[in-house]
């Protein structure tokens, strides 16, 4: 005789498929927020890499959503990039992705799950700790972005040392993203209060 579903079982199913849908929305929120975060562009005359608004929605995208969501959201903006979409700052398809700006981008999601990692280890030492995390994801989209930054220019013919990688991929960056590790710590606390499933 097959045995009936428990009660229990039958009433938690939805509610755990309605929270991996709110959970799935927030992450493609916080994938429309970067998205955005794109459009906001300063172009400095020495490096094609500009200065934009998307680290600051990954550091928060890590910090509210934490470690896996905040994962998922990034492998959903650069999914919709990949797939056509001109949410990047150089537009879209596998172009942007293979150009001077990719590193930065793959680094997105690796930085949004550290970030979320270690809020969530630090977040008893309040926006001191989630700074700290937010530092973290800062180090890690520049050590992607740096990195491919100067595969990139191999391949094209103009390698540089590494002096010169770091002035024009690092170095004119470090001032204005310390500043957006700053404002997502201090905009973080509150906003994860919010989430729906916190």
């Amino acid at each position: 005789m097959r045995e009936q579903p428990r009660a229990a079982d039958v009433t938690q199913t939805p509610v755990a498929t309605r929270r991996l849908a709110v959970e799935f929305a927030c992450a493609a929120i916080f994938a429309a927020f970067t998205a955005l975060g794109a459009r906001v562009q300063v172009h400095l005359p020495f490096t094609p890499v500009p200065v934009t608004g998307q680290v600051f929605c990954v550091l928060l995208a890590g910090a509210v959503l934490g470690a896996r969501l905040g994962f998922v959201s990034q492998v959903q903006y650069l999914a919709a990039g990949a797939a056509g979409l001109p949410v990047f700052a150089y537009g879209g398809g596998p172009a942007a992705l293979t150009g001077p700006t990719g590193g930065y981008l793959l680094g997105f999601p690796v930085a949004a799950l550290v970030v979320g990692a270690i809020s969530d280890r630090l977040r008893e030492r309040g926006t001191g700790g989630s700074f700290a995390a937010c530092l973290s994801g800062v180090v890690v989209i520049h050590l992607f972005g740096a990195a491919w930054y100067a595969a990139w220019g191999a391949a094209i013919g103009t390698a540089s040392g590494v002096i010169v990688v770091l002035a024009q991929s690092v170095v004119p960056f470090m001032a204005i993203d310390a500043a957006k590790a700053g404002l997502a710590a201090g905009l973080s606390p509150a906003l994860r209060r919010r989430l729906p499933f916190a």
